[in-house]
């Protein structure tokens, strides 16, 4: 076969470099939680019907809590370099941080009214409520009409530095 036949090899996706990455994680205190509930449920089973059908409850329940949890600890924040172009990831949502005009944590004693009163119906929100903390981060896109988002963080000062280093 001649080489001129060959197919061209793919180009690459440019490298990227992770500045920042952060998963909500959901406490440990409510997996256990959650499998302690399923647990009862299934020893209910156990004692009103001893057997097959009993092992089978077991079977079917306990799972339920873990794959709940890992699904409730999907959300994962990142600040990531590709190519020169720095971009917020936040979940499936993501922006250039060139979009961003200035970011702020936001403590715990402020989220509910962050949350509340304060809150633009306009606005994106990621928000876990295991997570105490909270990043604002107002947006400068005039073609975009979300004025700001609104993101939990575990860290959140490390974020915002993520987001500001050039």
């Amino acid at each position: 076969m001649p080489e001129s036949s060959r197919p061209d090899v793919a180009t690459t996706a440019p490298a990227s470099t992770t500045l920042y990455s952060e998963r909500l994680w959901l406490p440990i205190g409510w997996w256990i939680a959650g499998i302690a509930v399923a647990a009862l449920l299934a020893a209910e089973v156990h004692m009103g019907r001893p057997g097959l059908v009993s092992l089978l409850a077991y079977v079917v329940l306990l799972p339920i809590p873990i794959w709940l949890s890992f699904w409730l600890s999907r959300t994962r924040v990142e600040v990531v370099e590709t190519g020169g172009v720095k971009e917020l990831h936040v979940g499936r949502a993501h922006i250039p941080v060139n979009l961003i005009s200035r970011a702020a944590a936001v403590p715990a004693s402020a989220k509910s009214a962050a949350m509340g009163r304060q809150l633009d119906p306009s606005a994106f929100v990621q928000h876990r409520p295991w997570v105490k903390t909270m990043v604002l981060i107002v947006l400068d896109d005039p073609e975009d009409p979300t004025p700001y988002w609104l993101v939990s963080s575990r860290r959140p000062e490390a974020l915002v530095k993520a987001l500001s280093e050039d």
